[in-house]
């Protein structure tokens, strides 16, 4: 069987909610992540959000090194997913991811609700090119109505390849298109743009020299450029707002900084980005309570392939294995790189946000930032205690399911963060 043949049917068990069989396909390190509970308890939470399962549409087959990603088109009642199926070359399966498709009969901005701290009356919004050539994206440039020259925040992606709008499990949830509609709303103009791996995933996928740099860096700067053209914005207030990995990559980008006015972290990883992947896959196992054999088995995988990453030396740099869907040249690019260490030279407006819930990029790396950059008064810092890794609220032990709950980015965010971009100095 070919593995698209395996991927419709493994789409066919958790139609007919056949779980186990279909964690039959996982690899060892992929049943340690989605085990038979979890992986009823996403499939299950599908028809309040797009919609009961209605069949499989067409299919695409993408080669990434040693691995083959199969795309099926779902249809739902409501909206339409991209079924994204990662398989080794034993024929398992590595990764199952699920977004709103971009051929989706009903376009998912329009399961999207604005929040009611949005004010469309003092807002207009206007697609947009970032860079050009080969490359560019597509964006949209939420702007203040008032009649001067506004500050404006470029939103920086997570990882993983992201829509403008930061568009997340449920396809109502936007917090992207929140922080635009929520900070122009007070006077703050926002750029929000496709990021390439969504854009240009295809040519990346055979990109083996592929760095944050071309991921992610670059495309800051081209759109640096477009605000500074812009006749609604002052040049001398542009702020980059990173995201996760945005975050991450803070100090990064502070190096090529020279027309940035300053930097706002929302949830921004400190750690070595395999480290926290294994950290995430160790909190799934345990939320239950307790490890089960092949849990563990798929964490041992992990742990050897962090190993391995951790390993990698300059004679890999033109090396086809892939590790956690990157090729060598990735994270041999970010193995010397610490963000906390190199943020102690920003010398710009620096405010650092943090969800106390957030089990992704956690307190403790809230932590390494104020420890970091403890006494520098150009840094703020607040965390927030309801609120998680997408700074939307919620109650309990964190987990995935709770991104499949309709919400937005707390107005405490948004209000916090315009506050800042009006008051700060240069």
């Amino acid at each position: 069987m070919d593995n698209t043949s395996k991927a419709k049917a493994f789409i066919e068990l958790l139609n007919q909610k056949k779980f186990s069989q279909a964690t039959s396909y996982f690899s060892d390190a992929v049943k340690s992540q989605l085990p038979e509970q979890k992986l009823a308890e996403v499939w299950n939470s599908l028809p309040s959000q797009v919609g009961k399962f209605k069949g499989l549409g067409k299919s695409k087959s993408v080669t990434k090194g040693q691995y083959e990603v199969i795309v099926i088109l779902g249809e739902f009642e409501k909206t339409n997913l991209d079924l994204e199926i990662t398989f080794n070359k034993k024929g398992k399966i590595d990764g199952f991811f699920m977004r709103p498709s971009t051929n989706s009969k009903s376009k998912s901005s329009e399961n999207y609700k604005a929040p009611d701290y949005a004010n469309p009356k003092l807002f207009t919004e206007k697609e947009v090119i970032v860079g050009s050539g080969e490359w560019k994206l597509p964006g949209t440039l939420t702007v203040p109505k008032e009649k001067r020259k506004h500050p404006a925040v470029i939103v920086v992606h997570g990882s993983g390849p992201n829509d403008r709008d930061g568009t997340h499990v449920n396809p109502a949830n936007k917090p992207y298109k929140d922080l635009a509609l929520g900070l122009a709303s007070k006077g703050v103009a926002v750029l929000r743009y496709k990021k390439r791996t969504k854009e240009h995933s295809r040519k990346l996928a055979a990109f083996k020299k592929l760095t944050v740099k071309e991921e992610v860096i670059d495309d800051v700067f081209f759109a640096v450029d477009l605000l500074r053209k812009d006749q609604q914005i002052d040049a001398n207030k542009i702020y980059v707002l990173g995201h996760s990995l945005g975050g991450y990559l803070i100090p990064r980008i502070n190096k090529r900084s020279n027309q940035i006015s300053g930097f706002i972290s929302l949830a921004g990883a400190t750690k070595h980005l395999e480290d926290a992947y294994l950290e995430q896959n160790e909190y799934f196992v345990n939320l239950d309570g307790k490890v089960s054999e092949a849990e563990q088995k798929g964490l041992d995988e992990i742990k050897s392939i962090v190993k391995k990453i951790k390993a990698l030396k300059k004679e890999d740099l033109d090396s086809s294995k892939v590790y956690i869907g990157a090729y060598p040249a990735y994270w041999l690019d970010l193995q010397k790189y610490n963000p906390t260490h190199d943020a102690k030279s920003i010398i710009k407006p620096f405010l650092i946000l943090q969800g106390e819930r957030d089990y992704q990029v956690t307190m403790e790396d809230f932590s390494n930032w104020k420890k970091a950059l403890k006494g520098k008064d150009n840094v703020k810092f607040k965390s927030y205690p309801k609120l998680n890794h997408i700074f939307m609220a919620g109650e309990g032990t964190p987990s995935p399911s709770e991104y499949s709950r309709v919400g937005h980015v707390s107005e405490q965010v948004i209000t916090d963060i315009a506050d800042w971009t009006h008051k700060v100095k240069k």
